[in-house]
C-alpha cells in the first residue's frame, strides 16, 4: 500500500516536468524496494526499473500487441534486482496493474487516430502484460530453485556416499542446508515411507515435522493429479528414472489446496542401487490464484461478470471441432433494440445498469451447464447450447430470452421496456467455422431486426447469400465510379399526339466485373444508403446533360434524369446543376429532373426551395412513380412539378381487352385533374398498341415503354431517333 505522504510526493511528481514512466518507476521501485535482495540504493533501483517500465508501456500500445515484454520483466526483477521475496511478485504486480495505464497514457495514439485502443482493450492488454510479468518471474525463480535443488540434490548424495572420515562434515553441511532452506525437502525410502522432512515443507502442510515422518508418499494422490505423475513415480521407484518434475496439487488438513512444483530424484547408494527418494516441493498456491484471477479477468466481461468474447469463442471452436464429443450444437445471438437511444438520452451508467439487468435475466432462462451465456460486444449476447435435441428446442430458448425481457426493467426509479432480436443457428458440430456461424447469426440477427425487432428469426442459407452479397456490392461500389464501371442508356418519351420523340430518360446501368449487368434496383438503394448516390448522380446528370448535346444537331431534346432523395437533401444540388448546365451549353429547359412522389410529398417548404430555384431557371420537375405515395392531390398545388409520370401498377388494366374500367375512369381522372392544375402527364410502362391507343385518347401527353422502344446505349438510341423523325 502506497502510505499517504508517498501519495503527496506522487501527486508532487505529476506537477514536475518528469515523464509519466519514470514516476512509474518511481512508485514501483518505492514498493518493491523492501522486498529485493539486492545491493542497490532505491534511487539506483529506480534508474534500473525505469527502461523496464518503458518496455511495458511501448508493449501496452504496440501494434500488434505482444505480451512478451512481460515475461522479459518479470525475469529481469528476479535475475537482476534479486526480487527473490515472497512479497516480491504481489507488490510488482499491484503497481503494475494500478498504475501503467495512467503513466503510459502518453505512450498512445490520440482518440480517433488509427491504432488508438479503447478502455476495455487496453485494460485487457494491461492483464495479459501482468500475466506474462507472473510467468516471466515463476520461471526466473523456478530456474534459480532448479539451481539450489540441483546443488542440494548433489550435497544429499555426498551425504550418503562420502567416506566415513568426511561423514560428519558432511551430514552438518547438508543439515545446515536441509534445515534453512526455504522450499519443501522430504527424503523418503524406496517404500515411499517419510524419513525426514524439513520444516519448509511441514509448514507447507500445516502439520509438525514429526508428523510429516509418518506420512507415506503413496498416500498423496489428489483427484487432480494430471494422469502421467503417478505413472513417473512408479518408474522412478523401479530404478527406470532418475527424476521427474511435475505440478501437483495436495490437500491441508484445514481443507485448503495446496499447489506445488514437485522434483522427485533418486538417489543411489555406492553400487548404484536405488537406496532413497529426494523430494522437493516448491509451493505455488498463490502463483497459480494469481494466474486464475488474471485469467477469469481475461476471459469475463468486467461490467455484467458473463463470459466474454474470448472465452465464448474458445467455447465455440472446441464445440465444432470433429473431436469436441458434441454432436450438434444451437446458438441464439441477441442484441438489444434501439440501446443507443438509451445511452444517448439517459445516459451511459444507465445503460451499464440495464445491460446488467438483462444479463442476469438471461443467465435466468438457462441453468444447464452445457449452456454457455456471455456478452461479447456493446449490447449484443450469445446463448451457446451444446447437443440440443433438434431446433425446436433452440427456438424454445430464443422464445424464453424475449419473455424474459418482456417484464420493464426498473433502473433508477425508471421502468424501461426492452426488445431485442434474436439471430438463430442450429445445425451438426464440425461442418461450420466458428466465423461462419458468427456470420450466419449475425445476418440473421438482424433480419429479425429488418422485420420489425423483438423477435428471433432462424438462419437461412438464401437470405444469408442476399446479405452477403448487398456487402459485396456495397464494398466494391466505392471503387466502381473510379473505374468507370457504370453507363447510361437511354429510352425515350413520345409525344402520343404524333408519335414524335420528345425526350429519353437517362438510366444507369452497373458493368459489374464478376455479377455482370446490375439494374439500378440491385445498386441504388445501396448508393444511397452509404451516400455514394451524391457522386454518382452528379456523374449521371454530367453524362446525360453532355449526351442531350451531342444528340441535338441543333433540334432540341429534353433529357431526363432521376434525383434521389439524399441528392434532393444536398445543399449543392442547385450549384452543381447550374454548373453542369452551363458547361455543356445547355439550355435548363433541355432538362427535366425526376422525383419520386414520396420524397416530394414529405418535404417542408424549405427541402423544396432548391426544386423552385431549379423550376424559376427552367428547369422542368417531374413527380416520378405518381399514384404510389397516397398523396393528397391537393397538395400537387404546392409543388414545383411540371409533370406527373403516372405509375405503371394504374395503367396495366388498360392492356386488357376490355380494358378495366377502374383503371380507364382513375387514370382520365388522373390527367383530367393534372391539366387543370396545368400539369403533363406521362404514363410509364406502355406495352401494348391498344393501351397506348386507349391513353391517348384518355388525352395523356408523353409515354414510354417496351411497346415504344427498350432502354439502349446512346448510339442505338441516336439510330432509332433519327428513324422516327
Amino acid at each position: 500500500m502506497t502510505s499517504q505522504n508517498e501519495r503527496g510526493e506522487d501527486r508532487e511528481d505529476r506537477s514536475d516536468g518528469e515523464d509519466g514512466l519514470r514516476r512509474f518507476a518511481r512508485i514501483w521501485s518505492r514498493t518493491i524496494y523492501p522486498a529485493t535482495q539486492t545491493s542497490l540504493t532505491r534511487a539506483e533501483l529506480e534508474d534500473f526499473l525505469h527502461p523496464l517500465a518503458v518496455r511495458l508501456g511501448e508493449a501496452l500500445h504496440a501494434h500488434p500487441f505482444t505480451p512478451s515484454a512481460g515475461r522479459e520483466v518479470g525475469r529481469a526483477l528476479v535475475d537482476d534486482a534479486h526480487c527473490t521475496s515472497p512479497d516480491a511478485l504481489p507488490h510488482a504486480l499491484g503497481v503494475v496493474e494500478s498504475y501503467l495505464v495512467l503513466y503510459a497514457a502518453g505512450l498512445a495514439p490520440a482518440a480517433g487516430v488509427p491504432g488508438a485502443l479503447g478502455v476495455d482493450e487496453t485494460r485487457s492488454r494491461c492483464a495479459r502484460l501482468q500475466h506474462a510479468l507472473a510467468a516471466g518471474f515463476t520461471f526466473a525463480v523456478r530456474e534459480r530453485t532448479l539451481g539450489e535443488q540441483e546443488a542440494l540434490s548433489r550435497a544429499a548424495l555426498a551425504a550418503q556416499t562420502a567416506v566415513e572420515e568426511a561423514l560428519h562434515a558432511s551430514e552438518t553441511r547438508f543439515r545446515a542446508v536441509f534445515k534453512d532452506a526455504t522450499i519443501g525437502i522430504g527424503i523418503a525410502d524406496m517404500s515411499g515411507r517419510l524419513r525426514d522432512a524439513n520444516g519448509a515443507l511441514a509448514r507447507m502442510f500445516g502439520r509438525s515435522e514429526e508428523e510429516m515422518r509418518r506420512r507415506n508418499l503413496n498416500d498423496w494422490v489428489h483427484p487432480d493429479d494430471a494422469p502421467e505423475v503417478w505413472r513417473l513415480h512408479r518408474e522412478l521407484a523401479r530404478g527406470r528414472r532418475d527424476h521427474f518434475r511435475v505440478e501437483k496439487p495436495y490437500q491441508r488438513p484445514d481443507g485448503t489446496m495446496l499447489w506445488t512444483n514437485l522434483t522427485v530424484s533418486l538417489l543411489r547408494d555406492a553400487e548404484g542401487e536405488p537406496r532413497y527418494q529426494l523430494a522437493l516441493m516448491e509451493d505455488v498456491t498463490e502463483r497459480r490464484l494469481l494466474h486464475l484471477r488474471l485469467r477469469y479477468e481475461a476471459t469475463h466481461d468486467e461490467l455484467t461478470g458473463l463470459p466474454n468474447r474470448t472465452l465464448f469463442a474458445e467455447r465455440l471452436e472446441r464445440i465444432l471441432s470433429p473431436g469436441g464429443g458434441v454432436r450438434r450444437f444451437g446458438l441464439c445471438y441477441l442484441d438489444i433494440d434501439g440501446f443507443k437511444a438509451v445511452n444517448d438520452s439517459l445516459g451511459h451508467a444507465v445503460g451499464d445498469q440495464l445491460l446488467v439487468a438483462v444479463a442476469e435475466r438471461l443467465q435466468s432462462c438457462t441453468t444447464a451447464p452445457a449452456h454457455l451465456v456471455a456478452r461479447i460486444g456493446g449490447d449484443e449476447f450469445v446463448v451457446l447450447m451444446s447437443d440440443p435435441q433438434d431446433t425446436e428446442e433452440v427456438t424454445c430458448l430464443a422464445r424464453s430470452l424475449l419473455a424474459a425481457l418482456a417484464t420493464p426493467i426498473s433502473v433508477d426509479g425508471r421502468e424501461l421496456s426492452v426488445r431485442a432480436s434474436i439471430g438463430i443457428v442450429e445445425g451438426a458440430a464440425g461442418r461450420l467455422e466458428p466465423a461462419e456461424v458468427l456470420r450466419s447469426a449475425d445476418i440473421t440477427m438482424y433480419r429479425a431486426k429488418d422485420a420489425g425487432g423483438n423477435r428471433y428469426a432462424l438462419a437461412d442459407p438464401d437470405s444469408e447469400a442476399r446479405a452477403i452479397d448487398r456487402h459485396s456490392l456495397t464494398n466494391h461500389l466505392p471503387g466502381a465510379l473510379e473505374r468507370d464501371e457504370f453507363f447510361l442508356e437511354y429510352q425515350p418519351l413520345i409525344r402520343m399526339s404524333d408519335g414524335q420523340v420528345d425526350g429519353a430518360e437517362a438510366l444507369v446501368r452497373w458493368k459489374h466485373p464478376v455479377h455482370g449487368r446490375l439494374g439500378p434496383d440491385r445498386f441504388i438503394p445501396l448508393a444511397e444508403h452509404t451516400g455514394l448516390i451524391v457522386p454518382l448522380g452528379r456523374w449521371v446528370l454530367e453524362q446525360a446533360v453532355s449526351q442531350a448535346c451531342t444528340w441535338a444537331g441543333g433540334q432540341p431534346l429534353r433529357v431526363n434524369v432521376n434525383l434521389s432523395p439524399r441528392q434532393l437533401h444536398h445543399p449543392d444540388l442547385v450549384p452543381d446543376t447550374i454548373a453542369v448546365l452551363e458547361a455543356a451549353g445547355v439550355a435548363p429547359s433541355s432538362l427535366c429532373l425526376e422525383v419520386t412522389e414520396s420524397a416530394l410529398i414529405s418535404a417542408d417548404e424549405d427541402e423544396l426551395k432548391p426544386l423552385w430555384q431549379l423550376a424559376d431557371l427552367g428547369v422542368d420537375i417531374a413527380l416520378d412513380d405518381f399514384g404510389t405515395g397516397y398523396s393528397n392531390l391537393a397538395n400537387l398545388r404546392r409543388l414545383p412539378a411540371t409533370t406527373l409520370k403516372l405509375d405503371r401498377s394504374f395503367t396495366q388494366g388498360l392492356q386488357r381487352h376490355p380494358a378495366d374500367p377502374v383503371d380507364l375512369t382513375f387514370v382520365e381522372g388522373i390527367v383530367s385533374l393534372a391539366h387543370a392544375l396545368g400539369l403533363a402527364v406521362t404514363v410509364e410502362g406502355v406495352e401494348t398498341e391498344s393501351q397506348a391507343d386507349q391513353l391517348r385518347q384518355l388525352g395523356c401527353d408523353t409515354a414510354q415503354g417496351w411497346y415504344y422502344a427498350r432502354p439502349a446505349p446512346p448510339g442505338e438510341f441516336a439510330k432509332d431517333w433519327a428513324r422516327a423523325g
